[in-house]
C-alpha cells in the first residue's frame, strides 16, 4: 500500500544490488551482477520485492517458505532481489527489470493499485487458469479479486493481504467534552457536528479532527482523505460501464466543500502542520498518545506505531482508541465507506519459468504461511479462511473491526492514469484547503487536468 509509513524493525537491510540466494534452504549472499539474471537454468527462481527500510518481515517470510520448498524439491535454487525504494521509485525498478528477459524476475511484488499500468505495457502474463484451478481462489474476498483483474477480463495476480480504513478517536477527549460512547456517526453531518463540539468544549489545546489533505501528504491525501470522502457520495472517480473518468460531479464538489469547512472552521491541524509531509510521525508518536488529537481519519495499521519497542511506543493505547466507521454523506447504504489497497504476487511475461513459480506461489500462500505473515506485519486478511484463524483473530484488539469491512472496501481505479489523477485530486484539495480558491475554480482546475491526462475521449461530465 503506497500510504504506508510503518515501524518495520531494526536489522541491517542488505544492499539493493545484492540478492540472496537459496540453495536448499542456505542463505548465500551475492552481488546481483554475479547471480547470472535470467535465461539458464529452470530449476533457479528468481523473486522481485519491495524492502521496507530496515525491516526482515518479508525476507523472513520468504526464507521460511524457501526452506519448506526446498525440502521437496532440493534442486532448486532461489534468489531473493530485494529492492529499496521509496514506492514510484519501486515500480521504476520492477518495470526495468521486467522489461528485459535477461532481467526479468519470476515472480514479483505488485501494489495492486500499480497492476492495470503494468498489464497494459506487457510486463505481466494472464494467470486466469491457475487461479481458477486453485481451490484456495475461492476464499478471496471480491474486493480482492476484482483488484488483479484487468480490463480484458483477465486475473494477472494474487492479491495476499489487504488495508481499510476508519475513524480513530481518543475516547478520553469524547468523555471530556460530554460526547456519549461509543460513538457512531450516520452522516457528514454528525461529523461535522462532534467536531464542532469538541472544539468547543476543550478549546485551542485539542484538535478536533485530522484529515490527510494537499499535496505534501501525496497519495494519503487521495486515498485517506477525498475518496473516503468522495466513495461516500454518489458519485466516483471513474465510471466502470462507461469506461471514463468523471468530471465536475456533485460528489466530488460536496467532498471538496467538506475539507474547505473543517480546515475554515479551525477543526484541523493548522495549514502549516497540515501540509507538513511528516505531520503522520508527529500523529502517532506525540498527538494521539498525548490527548492532542480527538479524531484520526486513518488506516488499520497505524497501531504498530505503538507496539513494544516502536518509535512512538504506548501501552495504553487500546485502552484509550476507539474505532468508528466513516459514514456516507446522508446514510446510504451500506451506511459506511471504506477505501482498500493490497499487495499482490505476479508472474512476469518474459520470464521462462512460469510453471516453477507458480508451484512456488502456492506453498507462499498456503493458510499456515500467510496466516503467520498477517499476524507478524500487522495485515488484514483478504481471503475469508485467514480471516477466520484464531492466531489471526486474536493478534490485535481492532483486526476484526477492520476485517469485517473487507467485503464493502472500495478499490482505487486500478488503471495507468491513476497516479496522475490523484495529484491532480491532491492540488484541488489544497486550493480549498488554504483557501486560495473557491470549490468552483479547484474543481474546473481538476477537471481540465483530468481531460490532460486522459484526453477529451477519456472523460465525461458526470450525471
Amino acid at each position: 500500500m503506497p500510504d504506508r509509513d510503518r515501524y518495520r524493525g531494526s536489522r541491517p537491510l542488505l544492499d539493493r544490488r545484492t540478492m540472496l540466494r537459496f540453495v536448499g534452504g542456505t542463505a548465500i549472499a551475492l552481488p546481483l551482477a554475479a547471480c547470472g539474471a535470467g535465461g539458464g537454468n529452470e530449476n533457479r527462481l528468481r523473486i522481485a520485492y519491495q524492502q521496507f527500510g530496515s525491516g526482515q518481515v518479508m525476507e523472513d517470510y520468504l526464507t521460511r517458505v524457501i526452506e519448506q520448498f526446498t525440502t521437496e524439491r532440493p534442486e532448486v535454487v532461489v534468489e531473493l532481489v530485494p529492492i529499496v525504494a521509496a514506492e514510484h521509485d519501486y515500480f521504476t525498478k520492477n518495470e526495468l527489470m521486467m522489461s528485459s528477459a535477461r532481467t526479468a524476475p519470476d515472480l514479483v511484488y505488485e501494489d495492486t493499485f500499480i497492476l492495470q499500468a503494468d498489464v497494459e505495457a506487457g510486463y505481466l502474463r494472464p494467470i486466469t487458469e491457475l487461479v481458477e484451478a486453485w481451490p484456495t481462489w475461492e476464499a478471496v474476498f471480491e474486493p480482492g479479486r476484482t483488484a488483479v483483474t484487468a480490463d480484458d477480463g483477465e486475473i494477472y495476480a494474487v492479491p495476499t493481504h489487504t488495508d481499510t480504513r476508519a475513524l480513530w478517536y481518543h475516547s478520553g477527549l469524547f468523555e471530556e467534552a460530554g460526547i456519549e460512547l461509543p460513538w457512531a456517526p450516520t452522516t457528514w453531518e454528525e461529523l461535522l457536528e462532534t467536531f464542532r463540539t469538541l472544539q468547543s468544549e476543550l478549546g485551542e489545546d485539542v484538535i478536533p479532527f485530522n484529515i490527510f489533505s494537499g499535496k505534501a501528504q501525496g497519495e494519503k491525501a487521495s486515498m485517506q482523505g477525498f475518496e473516503m470522502l468522495l466513495y461516500g457520495t454518489q458519485d466516483t472517480l471513474y465510471d466502470e460501464e462507461s469506461q471514463l473518468w468523471q468530471l465536475g460531479s456533485q460528489g466530488f464538489a460536496d467532498s471538496l466543500d467538506f475539507i474547505r469547512t473543517v480546515f475554515e472552521e479551525g477543526l484541523t491541524p493548522n495549514l502549516g502542520d497540515a501540509l507538513d509531509p511528516n505531520v503522520g510521525e508527529t500523529i502517532y508518536n506525540s498527538w494521539l498518545p498525548e490527548g492532542r488529537l480527538a479524531v484520526n481519519l486513518d488506516g488499520s495499521w497505524i497501531s504498530q506505531n505503538w507496539i513494544e519497542g516502536a518509535p512512538g511506543e504506548w501501552p495504553e493505547w487500546s485502552d484509550v482508541m476507539q474505532l468508528a466507521t466513516m459514514p456516507t454523506q446522508d446514510g446510504a447504504d451500506p451506511g459506511f465507506v471504506t477505501l482498500s489497497g493490497g499487495w499482490s504476487w505476479a508472474l512476469p511475461a518474459l520470464s521462462s519459468r512460469s510453471e516453477l513459480a507458480w508451484e512456488f506461489l502456492q506453498q507462499m500462500l498456503t493458510v499456515e504461511n500467510m496466516t503467520e505473515l498477517a499476524v507478524t506485519d500487522n495485515q488484514i486478511a483478504i481471503r475469508e479462511d485467514i480471516a477466520a484463524q484464531e492466531d489471526y483473530l486474536g493478534y490485535s484488539p481492532t483486526v476484526e473491526f477492520f476485517t469485517e469491512l473487507v467485503p464493502d472496501a472500495t478499490y482505487r481505479p486500478a488503471y495507468a492514469p491513476y497516479p496522475q489523477v490523484s495529484a491532480a485530486i491532491q492540488t484541488a484539495m489544497e486550493t480549498v484547503m488554504t483557501g486560495q480558491g473557491s470549490v468552483e475554480e479547484a474543481q474546473a482546475a481538476y477537471d481540465e487536468d483530468v481531460i490532460g491526462i486522459v484526453g477529451e475521449d477519456g472523460a465525461e461530465q458526470a450525471g
